[in-house]
């Protein structure tokens, strides 16, 4: 650990942010880690502490597929929660966020009762997780101060995010991944990764048992990719259980535009409707394959996987709908994900060839696929995602839950400030009432979630 008063000197935390492979926005990032740093110490807090960065995510091909044992092709951004935390010793967690000018302070507690919306919801999940799945760790409590330049609710994966530092910081303060019941159940990153997802949809793993979770029946992909991805390379994982599968680098002299649109993407309250649906198609499908006697499976792409007949056979288990949805609505759901995950390989092979012009034709069947399909999409992201290609990226597609968020598109980066200009100008043309809300800006593929160090060079968390 550091002494917390050394957080206050930006140069250093700059060189840090550096040292964990971060170069857009640092002077943002260090301000947010000092004033973070400063609040803790206005409140009291004295003593060691620690700073971490965590990402958002970009889905470039992989949507709902994780949670069905799918695959997905993700990278970060370099945009994030830059969090502060320091231990106390009476079992108290306080939690402030700088953004909002809220904070939570709460015991550690099993059974801890959690808004279902509100930004407090996702730490606190986290907390009653912990406390259940390691009662003799957690003890200590904590002093936790955060903020963040990833915009909210976004489709960027600022929930995940926050889940994901919020563990860190509690997980290492109160040394949990030194206990037997974490070392005998989660070895590595992916395995960490499947578990935060769990925190999130309420699952147990291995022995480590689930709760409520945050309301939402999702999987590990935004997990896996922030803590799992590399600067300048887009990663292949197939989930259920979570597998590496391949790397492909971001072509040279190219990055990511990310467009916003002002549309909500919380995964909660409504939107939490609309995501958990998509979800529940898929479980159903599992169920109706079950409920035909074909075997006893948990996700669908080992159905799928498991005859060469066994899509035909899974069709006609649904011939009458099942539970409570169609025969219709569960043909969309099958087609798309079967559509999906099989086109992400090939996407894949021809990102790490460089060949953009095959690897655009790719992302635009999975955005056509999306919209007719899937049924995700809103008239804003079908926008951003057609006047992207239309205005010169060289692919777009809206990723994410879907119901709102983001797009992104592959540009060049000499040409990202005329493109974002001319992106952004058309959007607001035809929906002035997101002006205020939506974002455009660029960034690089980044790297995983880290710990600042500041004496030497940051470490992956």
């Amino acid at each position: 650990m550091t002494e917390l008063q050394q957080f206050a000197n930006t140069d250093t935390v700059k060189r840090a942010l550096r040292a964990g492979g971060l170069r857009d926005g640092i002077d943002a990032k260090a301000d947010l880690i000092t004033r973070a740093a400063s609040q803790l110490a206005a409140e009291g807090t004295v003593g060691e502490g620690r700073a971490y960065f965590v990402p958002g995510r970009i889905e470039v091909l992989g949507k709902h597929t994780d949670y069905c044992g799918g695959r997905s092709l993700v990278a970060t951004v370099e945009r994030g929660i830059c969090m502060v935390a320091a231990p106390r010793t009476d079992g108290r967690v306080r939690i402030r966020s700088l953004d909002l000018e809220d904070k939570v302070d709460f015991g550690w507690d099993p059974e801890l009762q959690v808004p279902s919306q509100g930004w407090s919801n996702y730490p606190m999940t986290v907390a009653r997780r912990l406390a259940r799945n390691f009662p003799q760790a957690c003890r200590r409590g904590a002093d936790i101060a955060f903020g963040g330049d990833l915009p909210q609710a976004s489709g960027m994966s600022s929930s995940s995010a926050l889940v994901i530092a919020s563990y860190r910081a509690l997980a290492d303060i109160e040394e949990v991944e030194q206990t037997p019941e974490f070392t005998a159940e989660i070895g590595d990153p992916l395995a960490l990764a499947e578990y935060l997802g769990t925190h999130e949809n309420g699952q147990s793993y291995g022995g480590l048992a689930g709760d409520r979770g945050v309301g939402t029946f999702g999987g590990s992909e935004d997990h896996t990719a922030i803590l799992c991805s590399q600067p300048d390379t887009l990663g292949q994982f197939r989930y259920c259980p979570t597998k590496f599968e391949a790397n492909a680098a971001m072509p040279q002299g190219w990055l990511f535009a990310l467009g916003v649109s002002g549309v909500v993407a919380e995964k909660t309250g409504a939107a939490q409707v609309l995501y958990n649906r998509a979800s529940l198609r898929a479980r159903t499908l599992v169920d109706a394959w079950n409920a035909a006697g074909e075997g006893d499976q948990v996700y669908l792409a080992p159905i799928l996987a498991s005859a060469g007949d066994a899509p035909q056979r899974l069709r006609q288990a649904i011939t009458d709908g099942h539970g409570e949805f169609t025969a219709d609505e569960l043909e969309l759901r099958l087609s798309h994900f079967e559509t999906e995950d099989a086109l992400i390989e090939p996407a894949t092979t021809a990102l790490a060839a460089a060949d953009l012009d095959t690897f655009s034709t790719w992302v635009a069947r999975s955005q056509q696929w999306t919209e007719k399909v899937l049924g995700n999409q809103v008239p804003e992201t079908v926008m951003l995602a057609d006047t992207a290609r239309d205005f010169g990226a060289a692919a777009a597609s809206a990723f994410g839950a879907g119901f709102g968020g983001c797009v992104w598109a592959l540009v060049c980066a000499g040409e990202a400030a005329d493109f974002l200009q001319r992106w952004s100008n058309g959007y607001h043309a035809r929906f002035p009432n997101h002006v205020s809300k939506s974002r455009f800006f660029t960034s690089p593929a980044g790297p995983a979630a880290f710990i600042l160090n500041l004496s030497t060079e940051s470490a992956g968390v």
